[in-house]
C-alpha cells in the first residue's frame, strides 16, 4: 500500500479509502474483475461509493501503469494488476479470463518487429474458447 500511496502522491492524485480499496480489489483478485464486479464487492463496505468512482479510479490506475486493461471484446473491459505483457485466455460462454504462462510468447514481440518493421511498445494477446467449467 505504501507504494500505491507514494505513486498517487507523486502524481498529485487524491488518496481516498475508496480509491485504495478499488486498487486492492484488482490486486487481490485472480479473476480479472470488471468495474461492476469491483463495485458490487465494495458497495457493502463503502455505501457511498459509486460506479463512476470505480471507473474513474480504474482509468487513473491504468494511466499510472498500476494495472492493465484487458479488452475482451465489444467494449467489455477487465482489469489485471499484473502489468507485465502476458497473454490471456477468455471463455466465450462465462467470460472468465485467465492468465497464460508467457514462456511460449515472450519472443513474439521481437518476431513481429522483424516481420513488420514496427517498434513494438506493447502487446495484448487473448485466446478465446470454452473453459472446462462450461458446456461445449
Amino acid at each position: 500500500m505504501d507504494n500505491l500511496v507514494k505513486i498517487l502522491k507523486d502524481n498529485k492524485c487524491k488518496i481516498t479509502p475508496q480509491r485504495i480499496a478499488i486498487y486492492h480489489a484488482v490486486r487481490d483478485s485472480n479473476d480479472h474483475p470488471n468495474a461492476e464486479a469491483i463495485y458490487k464487492k465494495l458497495a457493502p463496505t463503502y455505501p457511498t461509493i459509486s460506479l463512476a468512482t470505480v471507473y474513474k479510479s480504474l482509468e487513473l490506475f491504468a494511466e499510472l501503469k498500476l494495472i492493465q486493461v484487458i479488452n475482451i471484446g465489444e467494449n467489455s473491459f477487465r482489469y489485471d494488476s499484473n502489468t507485465s505483457c502476458h497473454p490471456h485466455v477468455v471463455c466465450n460462454q462465462c467470460q472468465k479470463v485467465e492468465d497464460l504462462d508467457n514462456e511460449f510468447f515472450q519472443h513474439l514481440s521481437g518476431r513481429v518487429e522483424s516481420l513488420s518493421n514496427y517498434k513494438i511498445t506493447n502487446q495484448q494477446l487473448c485466446f478465446y474458447g470454452t473453459c472446462s467449467d462450461c458446456p461445449s
